[in-house]
């Protein structure tokens, strides 16, 4: 979750210090960032805290997989509508920049979150694991 916590930090910073306001699309963009990043960081917690071993009877690797199934697929659309809406011809030059970068930084995180979607799902079935669910599958 570290990684996915400052690519989906640096996506909304980018994109909440343009006009963002001013067209629709980067609406959606940044409720996707922000949800899953203040998502992500209570999970980040939660595991920083060991928090889920007072919660044992949570299945911890289902709700990582549906969690980052779901970022993953939100985060598809973020990226698209966010690179999709970027215009060349922008007349704040600065606004272009940090739009085409806050494409480039969401793509970054769907893709984290796509791999943590496949560890979670590896987990999940009991095909390997990772830091975070062997903490939890050792002191069960």
């Amino acid at each position: 979750p570290g990684a996915q916590a400052v690519l989906g930090l640096l996506v909304w910073a980018l994109i909440a210090d343009t006009t963002y306001y001013l067209h629709a699309a980067y609406g959606w963009v940044m409720f996707v960032s922000i949800f899953f990043w203040i998502l992500t960081v209570l999970f980040l917690v939660t595991y920083l805290l060991q928090l889920q071993l007072k919660f044992y009877v949570v299945p911890w690797p289902l709700v990582l997989m549906i969690f980052n199934a779901a970022a993953t697929i939100l985060y598809v659309t973020a990226f698209v509508t966010c690179a999709a809406a970027v215009q060349p011809t922008s007349w704040r030059q600065w606004d272009y920049n940090r739009r085409a970068t806050a494409s480039f930084f969401a793509c970054l995180t769907m893709i984290a979150y796509g791999v943590s979607t496949f560890f979670s799902f590896r987990a999940w079935k009991g095909l390997g694991s990772n830091a975070a669910t062997s903490q939890v599958t050792d002191h069960a």
